[in-house]
């Protein structure tokens, strides 16, 4: 980072490291942030990325496309994650073709998604060949720009103002002469300001105001320029009228700009720019910046912009959108002009029926894309669109949706429910039904949505499609507020009406919620044809794409709770892949949300954490992130790692937040915590209040069943342990798969204290890939064997216990293990495998095992994503982990190593 005041040479520093890549492999990306372009995501990369001679057209377009997307009514997408990943995987495929230095010059304006791109490009630099250069101010101060600092320090280069000796060699360079008194008077003027000086100097030579004295150079008495501003001014005064006349709408363009797009605004042909142009470099405003122009310095187009009259500007900005518009430029380049135009205007008062039409129309993309640009431009042009017409039903529908989108439900509420007295078209009331709805249900309001719903029902004009769709809002509310079979009933009323309207939207929804009704109802099996019959119903229909993933993502559930492993993985793995490619971060998180949990139940922990870290970086659902820390620290805390602390405070918060009273995963790692403190009384306490009001979702309450029974034998509760087995009982009658049928068969003969049906419990939990609670079913029944005096019998289950916890990594049930069964003189055999490794290269999973091979062998992360079927995300993270258990600090670090043992080896 190369910060200083403007003008101090921050841009010419960078210029002349760039020169020196000239005849070497590197290239250079050269982005240029600006006041315009900061409220919109992505833009200085785009618009570098977009000239970039390396990056295919198709894959620039992609990212463009995604964030410009209309996302619907219904789907569910914040694409700024996903489109940092696809940025982020684009920059790593230019740095695999050659070494990369990325330039973001005037950093303070960047918007917020640039900076956590250059966060993210920070966090695996050592996997790149990338130098970024990031040129910044030291004023206005933020707070993610601090933190990128102070991430880097001490590479931070601070440019301070030359001193007196610096100044008197810096004239002579601009003079080509020792400068005189007089002239470096006057240079003092200028506070070591490089740009002040050239610009200083420049105007006394127009003046013809230096003159040899002897053997030095002198200023005659002239009028200097009292600032760097005046002597900017000084220089535009020698530019012809119409030249100057265009570097103003230049300066509307922003610090850079393509001359096709000044000619659109400008309205002149491009053969009558060129000289114009020609003027302005020789003159030294403008500089040529590959395929496009900039102005040499921001300063110089800031003199130009603040040297227009408000009123003319905001004028000039609102004809200059209007021309984009017609010319067939993307949204955020219009709102670029439309905003200045937004933010200054005092009056409240909309004239321009061009803007409140063009806003009607682009708001969907706008939306999707900046939401907080839009929100004051929608809020401004409903000044205009008075209640009952078409345009303020859709304005105000948008409005909502973006006061949503930025995380401000109360105002999107109000928005929403002023709207609804007002609305006409059946459209709008639908979707404002829709917002309202999400809004109440983040509120923890859901109940609150039955009555509004129930009197929309019956309003006048209603179409079947709508009706559907209406219907299908009030199902969800139901399930929702856990009224399972209402939300059936009302599902398949939906289901019924947009059959008869033939609307794929409101049956794929009205199927989801009956997939779910039988899901919650421990029916998993029902569900599936289910399933099949509403991804049927939505596929090829961008606008039930967010339906799509949240299916997927409920039948690998299913999958999982009958036992069908490999199905559910695999379709868990496909949906992960499709939610990134679709920029649908929220359903991002919740397909790595499930296949963590599926890595967790088969045994692959490290995998499972992997995709843990994964949900947490893009997460923005408290309850995903309470689920995804609460199962880190069951992981940890079976391998008795410190961090588990860590993760249960996080899943606490969360749970907080979303006044959740328990999920699964928590439950399970707060009592296993206190168990871990000798206190299974309240380890037992913890497991039952999360089976209290659970009644209904009982694959939620399922894992806790053998841990409660466990608890409540070893602490005398009888009776808490009987009724965990009834109910585990009746969980077994609603499915015959074996993991279900294992964990009654384990509860019950834990209260029995009857081994062998441990044994058949443990046969159970094998045939369902369940290694956590088989290892737990053979210990329970080696202990009851050890008890009766059969030492032999209790060595064998023992035995095979500890090598099922000795594969997971689980050291503190090691321990615990050889702890208990010493006191029968029963240790580990000769056969069990060593515990599983926590630093060095017998830490690595096989996964990470491969990519570490693929590292050594050159590849870069996209190549080995490419290779393996991952995404780069998930390579970068196995690529961090291998970092972290090898104590190392890079790629080259991973080759070197990977070469000392691959000799070391074929030594031995």
């Amino acid at each position: 980072m190369v910060e200083g005041e403007p003008g101090i040479g921050k841009t010419s520093l960078a210029r002349a490291a760039v020169a020196t890549t000239h005849d070497t492999p590197v290239q250079v990306i050269w982005a240029v942030c600006d006041e315009l372009s900061q409220a919109f995501p992505f833009l200085p990369l785009l618009e570098a990325l977009r000239a970039h001679p390396d990056i295919p057209a198709d894959e620039h377009a992609r990212i463009c496309d995604l964030l410009r997307a209309d996302p619907g009514i219904g789907n569910r997408m914040d694409v700024i994650p996903v489109a940092t990943e696809q940025l982020l995987a684009l920059v790593g495929d230019v740095c695999a073709q050659s070494p990369t230095m990325l330039v973001v010059d005037d950093l303070q304006w960047a918007d917020i998604a640039t900076v956590m791109t250059l966060g993210r490009l920070l966090r695996g630099i050592d996997q790149t060949r990338l130098l970024v250069v990031a040129l910044n101010r030291t004023v206005p101060r933020r707070d993610d720009l601090m933190a990128l600092r102070r991430a880097i320090e001490p590479n931070v280069l601070r440019i301070d103002s030359l001193d007196d000796d610096q100044v008197a060699e810096f004239v002579a360079q601009l003079v080509g002469a020792r400068p005189g008194p007089g002239l470096l008077a006057l240079a003092a003027g200028a506070g070591g300001n490089p740009l002040y000086l050239t610009e200083l100097v420049d105007v006394l030579v127009r003046a013809k105001a230096l003159e040899p004295v002897d053997d030095l150079v002198e200023a005659r008495a002239t009028a200097t320029p009292s600032s760097l501003a005046a002597a900017i001014s000084d220089r535009l005064e020698f530019i012809s009228p119409p030249a100057r006349d265009v570097l103003r709408i230049a300066a509307l363009l922003g610090i850079d700009f393509s001359v096709s797009e000044l000619a659109v605004v400008s309205g002149h042909r491009l053969q009558d720019l060129l000289p114009v142009l020609d003027e302005a470099i020789l003159a030294g405003v403008l500089i040529e910046n590959g395929a496009e122009m900039a102005f040499r310095h921001p300063l110089i187009r800031q003199s130009l912009y603040d040297g227009m009259p408000a009123g003319l500007r905001a004028a000039w900005h609102r004809d200059a959108a209007r021309a984009l518009a017609n010319n067939g430029a993307s949204a955020e380049r219009v709102a670029r002009q439309l905003r200045p135009t937004v933010e200054e205007d005092t009056t409240g008062k909309v004239v321009d029926g061009w803007v409140v039409s063009w806003l009607s129309d682009s708001a969907p993309q706008l939306v999707g894309q900046a939401p907080q640009v839009a929100i004051p431009m929608l809020r401004w042009a409903l000044n205009g669109a008075p209640p009952g017409n078409d345009v303020y039903d859709v304005l105000s529908c948008r409005l909502a949706d973006a006061l949503l989108r930025v995380g401000d439900p109360t105002s999107a509420t109000d928005v929403a429910a002023t709207a609804l007295m007002h609305v006409r078209r059946p459209d709008s009331l639908v979707d404002l039904h829709w917002t309202l709805t999400q809004c109440q249900a983040l509120a923890g309001r859901s109940q609150e949505s039955l009555d509004p719903l129930r009197r929309a029902l019956n309003a006048p004009g209603l179409g079947l499609r709508h009706r559907a769709r209406l219907q299908v809002l009030m199902a969800r509310v139901y399930r929702s507020l856990g009224r399972v079979d209402a939300a059936a009933r009302v599902a398949e009323e939906a289901l019924a009406t947009a059959t008869e309207a033939d609307d794929r939207f409101g049956m794929g929804w009205a199927l989801f919620v009956r997939t779910i009704a039988h899901c919650m109802q421990g029916e998993s099996e029902q569900a599936l044809p289910l399933f099949d019959r509403a991804l049927a119903v939505s596929e090829g229909d961008p606008a039930l794409a967010d339906l799509r993933l949240i299916l997927q993502i409920n039948q690998a559930s299913a999958y999982g709770v009958l036992d069908r492993y490999d199905d559910a993985i695999r379709l868990a793995e496909r949906v992960r892949d499709g939610a990134q490619r679709a920029g649908n971060v929220f359903r991002l998180a919740q397909a790595h949300c499930v296949l963590g949990e599926l890595l967790f139940d088969v045994g692959r922990w490290d995998d499972a954490l992997v995709e843990i870290d994964l949900a947490l970086d893009v997460s923005k659902d408290p309850m995903v992130d309470c689920f995804q820390h609460g199962l880190a620290a069951v992981i940890q805390l079976h391998r008795g790692d410190a961090d588990s602390e860590r993760h249960l405070k996080a899943a606490e918060r969360f749970a907080e937040k979303v006044g959740a009273r328990i999920c699964r995963p928590f439950a399970l790692a707060r009592a296993l915590q206190k168990e871990q403190a000798d206190a299974p009384a309240a380890a037992l306490e913890i497991l039952l209040d999360g089976m209290s009001d659970r009644v209904q979702e009982s694959e939620e309450t399922v894992e806790l069943l053998a841990d409660a029974v466990r608890l409540a034998t070893s602490v005398g509760d009888v009776s808490a342990a009987e009724a965990v087995v009834q109910r585990s009982v009746a969980m077994a009658e609603e499915s015959s798969g074996p993991h279900r049928q294992a964990v009654t068969r384990h509860c019950r003969s834990l209260l029995d204290a009857d081994s062998s049906g441990l044994i058949e419990a443990a046969s159970l939990y094998r045939a369902a890939a369940r290694p956590l609670p088989r290892a737990q079913a053979l210990e329970s029944a080696a202990l009851i064997h050890a008890d009766r005096g059969e030492i032999t019998e209790a060595r064998d289950l023992f035995t095979e216990a500890y090598a099922l916890y000795a594969k997971l990594g689980a050291e503190w049930d090691l321990a615990r293990t050889q702890a208990i069964f010493r006191n029968y003189g029963i240790r580990r055999g000769p056969r069990v495998r060593h515990r599983q490794a926590r630093r060095g290269w017998d830490a690595l999973t096989p996964t990470e095992i491969r990519v570490a091979g693929m590292v050594a062998q050159g590849m870069s992360n996209p190549q080995i994503a490419a290779q393996l079927f991952l995404s780069p995300r998930t390579v970068q993270t196995h690529v961090s982990h291998i970092l972290a258990k090898l104590e190392l600090q890079s790629r080259i670090d991973i080759a070197r190593e990977a070469s000392q043992r691959e000799a070391a080896q074929n030594l031995n």
